[in-house]
């Protein structure tokens, strides 16, 4: 059984930085593409950010690019998302997703893409 677990949302003032991290166990980590997505209140889930099985493809949503940094250490079966200069709409909750494709060739972008997910983690933004 694969599992997800996030960690490192809270509460910031525009401007500041978080870094979430998710650990991932159950399967062959290095294999898999990760992803992190986030759902704002009465919005539907939506892509942020994207990177390969082996570390060396990553992509992202427009609106995060140039703020956010996504990276991955397969040793520690861990992918991270450095958040820098946040603001009021990057308020959500955040997941992290797993591929359902070993080896992908590039990075999905697509929920259906994904075939597990952790529980969330909440990241809130003050203006």
């Amino acid at each position: 059984q694969v599992q997800l677990v996030e960690s490192g949302g809270g509460s910031v003032q525009a401007g500041g930085s978080l870094r979430l991290s998710c650990v991932a166990s159950g399967r062959t980590f290095s294999r898999y593409a990760m992803g992190w997505f986030r759902q704002a209140p009465g919005k539907e889930r939506e892509f942020v950010a994207a990177i390969s099985w082996s570390g060396d493809s990553t992509s992202y949503t427009n609106s995060v690019k140039g703020r956010f940094t996504i990276s991955r250490d397969n040793a520690k079966n861990t992918v991270s998302l450095q958040m820098n200069s946040l603001k009021p709409e990057d308020t959500a909750v955040y997941y992290c997703a797993a591929d359902n494709r070993p080896r992908r060739m590039g990075t999905p972008r697509s929920i259906d893409e994904y075939d597990y997910w952790g529980q969330g983690t909440q990241v809130t933004v003050s203006s």
